[in-house]
């Protein structure tokens, strides 16, 4: 009668292949982008966030997520336009990149300061809204002193809207994913400052779609043809990116990847 082989020889290890691979803990960044995300974006002035990331949002929102303006006076100190003109550009400006607009004035325009209850104003929207990315004008000097005050002024309540303990905000704390800066007038450049990473954006699919937003804004046109401008602006940087149109944002914190090949796109064919 033939000998049994040892237990051992009888039972093989399962080859590499066939064992089974540990999960991949998927990454915050491909769960928060799963479904619907929330965007908030804040602007000092009606127009500021139409003429600076008006192409991104209109984008954001054909694709379903949740958009919101939250503008921070009606223009008041402007040469051109009431401030009941500026409301009622405003809205059909959002009406038409199918965007939710509000309004939270705080020290009226061209009088903006950053003052800790304008910064708790703002965490208190933040935690209202309660968006994963929030845009802002850069915080840097510009044409206008309200514009990088209120990107100071996101920026910090970004901040207090994640503090827990903080007596004072009546929703529930939260933390954002992002915040982004965006260039309302300027050349697109940025401040220069090699620790705010620039992103630029593929803004063709929406860019009539912008320029009619923008135009909304007739009062503003007085001035100068911002259309014209920042359409120019627009077409430089999607030269520099290889598409059509572009626009570029700031961010505020180093940008974090689950691997390289999530930055395969370059505007250089090599």
């Amino acid at each position: 009668m033939p000998r049994r082989a040892p237990e051992s020889a009888r039972r093989r290890p399962a080859s590499r292949s066939a064992r089974r691979a540990p999960e991949a803990r998927e990454p915050v960044e491909a769960r928060s982008a799963a479904g619907p995300l929330r965007l908030l974006a804040v602007g000092a002035h009606p127009d500021d966030v139409e003429f600076g990331c008006g192409a991104i949002l209109i984008q954001e929102a054909a694709r379903g997520h949740a958009v919101t303006i939250l503008n921070l006076s009606r223009g008041e100190a402007g040469t051109s336009g009431t401030p009941e003109i500026r409301a009622r550009e405003a809205a059909a400006a959002a009406q038409r990149m199918g965007v939710t607009l509000e309004w939270l004035p705080l020290d009226g325009d061209a009088r903006l300061e950053e003052r800790a209850e304008n910064a708790f104003a703002l965490a208190r929207a933040i935690r209202r809204h309660r968006p994963q990315l929030l845009l802002a004008p850069l915080p840097v000097e510009n044409q206008h002193p309200d514009h990088f005050k209120a990107g100071r002024l996101v920026r910090d309540a970004a901040r207090l809207a994640r503090y827990g303990g903080l007596p004072g905000l009546d929703a529930p704390a939260h933390p954002i994913d992002a915040l982004y800066f965006y260039d309302i007038t300027g050349t697109g450049e940025g401040p220069g400052d090699p620790a705010m990473a620039r992103l630029v954006v593929d803004v063709s699919g929406s860019f009539h779609a912008w320029t009619e937003a923008m135009r909304c804004h007739a009062s503003q046109m007085q001035t100068r043809d911002y259309v014209e401008m920042l359409a120019t602006r627009a077409r430089l940087l999607g030269m520099q990116v290889g598409v059509e149109h572009a626009m570029a944002v700031w961010a505020n914190d180093p940008v974090r990847l689950a691997a390289l090949r999530d930055l395969r796109a370059s505007g250089r064919r090599f």
